[in-house]
């Protein structure tokens, strides 16, 4: 999830795990614990883009680093505050529990965690976008209302308690939707006679009132989309996986770590020349545009060793025409 809800989740968790004893430092040091594991992503700065990518959601968002990290960081803050009427224990208990929310939430999500590293097992439910306001804001409002009370009021703790409780309602929620909508791609694909080997759906950006989904469908993918405010059949757009373009880069060690990375969901596309490989598993800008345009696209760059990778740049100006689209798109055909 975004910076803002692993902060807001965080802070929550410390508090109610310490809030009783030490008000607002158990919501700052659960916020900080919350940012902590997306500090790979500066780690990432510092390796070739390929490693970068393989290391995100890996080892620090494991229960490995949560179990070694709380002691340390528990060990730490209790010598920052020994006036204050917690002891290292506690302070371990908190860093615990602001550690490992922060891969369990990011679980939901397309990208998924490592959580059982060093086990190459990601988890990835699919069940809401990296960015949810109706997941996120109340939650927010709920941590304000609560941190504005003395650390020992009843309040304090209800607000607190309702957060997390909201928060949860809606997750357990976007899983019931995300049911839902399977089962109306997959009745689609049976009334249009469309054979398939695997299914993956996942909700488009910032909502869960509109989802995607990625069929296999052999040497094409079949592309769809499903709102719930629909009230035409589901249209899929047929897209080829072209990994003949490959050649000989096929059995390359880059692609076998980025088909691991894309769980085999992926095209090859070629344009001026230059080849593309596009993750599939985060879709398609905009599904109805007539050139389509990947979310997470690498162009393949011949060298010495093999082949190196470069993400596409994303263009801000037709962002904003994406954004338009999906807004218009999400209300239903």
């Amino acid at each position: 999830m975004d910076s803002l809800t692993q902060i807001v989740l965080g802070a929550a968790v410390g508090e109610a795990v310490l809030g009783k004893k030490v008000g607002n430092k158990a919501m700052l040091y659960g916020a900080i614990a919350g940012t902590i594991p997306d500090l790979d992503t500066i780690v990432g700065k510092f390796l070739d883009p390929l490693t970068a990518i393989e290391i995100h959601r890996g080892i620090s968002h494991s229960i490995v680093f949560s179990i070694a990290m709380a002691p340390l960081l528990g060990w730490l803050v209790s010598q920052i505050h020994r006036k204050v009427n917690a002891t290292w224990k506690d302070w371990s208990w908190l860093f615990f529990w602001a550690l490992i929310t922060h891969p369990l939430l990011d679980a939901h999500t397309t990208w998924g965690t490592q959580l059982f590293w060093p086990f190459d097992l990601r988890l990835a439910y699919q069940n809401i976008f990296v960015i949810d306001p109706l997941y996120t804001l109340p939650f927010l409002i709920f941590l304000i209302l609560a941190m504005r009370l003395p650390k020992t009021s009843p309040k304090r703790r209800k607000w607190n308690r309702l957060g997390l409780i909201v928060s949860s309602v809606y997750m357990l929620l976007t899983l019931v939707l995300k049911g839902i909508s399977y089962q109306k791609f997959t009745a689609a694909l049976e009334e249009q006679n469309i054979e398939y080997t695997a299914i993956d759906t996942r909700p488009a950006a910032f909502n869960t009132i509109l989802w995607y989904a990625n069929i296999d469908v052999g040497d094409a993918y079949l592309l769809g989309d499903y709102s719930f405010f629909d009230t035409k059949p589901i249209e899929f757009r047929f897209v080829p996986k072209d990994h003949q373009f490959l050649g000989d880069y096929k059995d390359t060690e880059t692609i076998k770590r980025l088909e691991a990375i894309a769980q085999n969901w992926y095209t090859i596309s070629r344009k001026y020349g230059n080849l593309y490989f596009n993750d599939l598993r985060f879709g398609v800008y905009d599904l109805d545009a007539k050139n389509l345009s990947f979310v997470f696209s690498y162009e393949l760059i011949p060298a010495k060793t093999g082949l190196t990778i470069k993400e596409s740049e994303r263009d801000p100006e037709a962002m904003k025409q994406v954004l338009r689209s999906l807004w218009e798109r999400m209300w239903g055909n």
